[in-house]
């Protein structure tokens, strides 16, 4: 069967917050228009019916939907893309849509829209209380952690799946015991820990460094470790794609990869992008509104963007990981490698006997 997903951001980077280390604001003001309009009907159709409407055969389509903040698009605008989906979809064909969401505008509609249509929700939660709100704000200077519980127990009455997205900057990465706790105490298993990036013209204060990040996993694994031992497995993002990777089973994260590849992102006026991180004006690869899925994987744009040379670190000459690591993703480089040190070699060569352990019973 054959596979393919599709990143939307249907309110472009509008948001209803202002977080501090906010990446996809500073990717909208590198580029000349900050933010788009709502995604309209006309682009809402050629999203579905050209990608949709491409596969005559059995295939799995994701949808993924993601900001800014996707809830601004309102429900209304949900609702219209998934009709226009069960309109074009045939038997065949396996749908699967997800969302990456402050969480702060979840009320009963939203529950509604996503249990009828088995939604996967990202919720992003920055661990405990003092954390989060130092960080994730709203228009009125005001902290988010109450309101986002109040959505994390509507998803966990609703038995909605999700996850939680919390990011690793330099001040939570010498929090680990704390931040661990908290999801014991809370009762989160899924868990997302995306580094917190410097912004692409200058460091920032929240930017995770190689060293902070080692120091952070030795220490969070060691808890997580000894959760394991006990039974209790906690979804982890490094851990999931790191520990399989030591008997030979390929990663989940586009990251290890060791090369970028088109990950169809279409920003809410239909302009196609091939990576998240590279949502800027040099790397549009076209528009769904008038090129084919076809055109825009092909395009001159795409292709330079998958070969674009990555820098490596002099750490990487002589890395026993270097195979599984493959230089990870090029954007993130500063948060694992710099020319002295690599986090995520130290933290491996660290925590190797315990890994390999783990990974005998993939």
């Amino acid at each position: 069967m054959k596979y393919f997903s599709m990143l939307i951001k249907p309110a472009s980077s509008l948001c209803n917050l202002k977080c501090k280390y906010c990446f996809y604001h500073d990717v909208a003001s590198n580029r000349e228009t900050y933010c788009y309009d709502i995604i309209n009907d006309e682009t809402i159709e050629n999203i579905v019916k050209k990608t949709v409407g491409y596969f005559k055969e059995p295939a799995q389509i994701s949808f993924a939907f993601q900001g800014g903040e996707p809830t601004c698009a309102k429900v209304e605008t949900f609702i219209k893309f998934i009709d226009t989906v069960n309109r074009y979809k045939e038997d065949y064909h396996e749908i699967h849509y997800s969302i990456q969401t402050n969480g702060t505008l979840i009320d009963d509609e939203w529950i509604k829209l996503f249990k009828e249509n088995h939604f996967l929700v990202g919720i992003s939660l920055d661990g405990f209380k003092e954390n989060h709100d130092d960080i994730r704000e709203d228009r009125n200077n005001q902290g988010t952690f109450e309101r986002i519980m109040k959505s994390i127990n509507m998803l966990k009455e609703n038995d909605i799946d999700f996850n939680i997205l919390t990011v690793l900057t330099s001040s939570l990465s010498k929090q680990a015991k704390k931040l661990y706790e908290f999801y014991q105490h809370t009762d989160i298993s899924y868990i997302q820990l995306i580094p917190c990036l410097n912004e692409f013209n200058h460091k920032s204060v929240y930017g995770l460094e190689p060293k902070e990040f080692s120091s952070f996993y030795k220490e969070f694994f060691d808890l997580w470790y000894e959760e394991y031992k006990r039974g209790i497995y906690r979804s982890v993002t490094l851990f999931d794609n790191i520990i399989p990777m030591f008997v030979g089973i390929p990663p989940q994260q586009c990251g290890y990869m060791g090369f970028c590849s088109m990950q169809f992102v279409v920003e809410s006026n239909g302009d196609v992008y091939p990576c998240d991180f590279y949502v800027l004006d040099q790397y549009k690869v076209g528009n769904i509104n008038q090129d084919t899925i076809v055109e825009l994987a092909k395009s001159k744009i795409t292709q330079d963007f998958i070969q674009e040379k990555r820098e490596l670190s002099k750490q990487c000459d002589d890395c026993p990981y270097l195979q599984m690591c493959r230089g990870n993703c090029k954007r993130m480089t500063g948060v694992y490698y710099d020319e002295h040190d690599c986090g995520l070699r130290d933290f491996l060569e660290t925590k190797e006997k315990e890994i390999i352990a783990i990974a005998k019973t993939c």
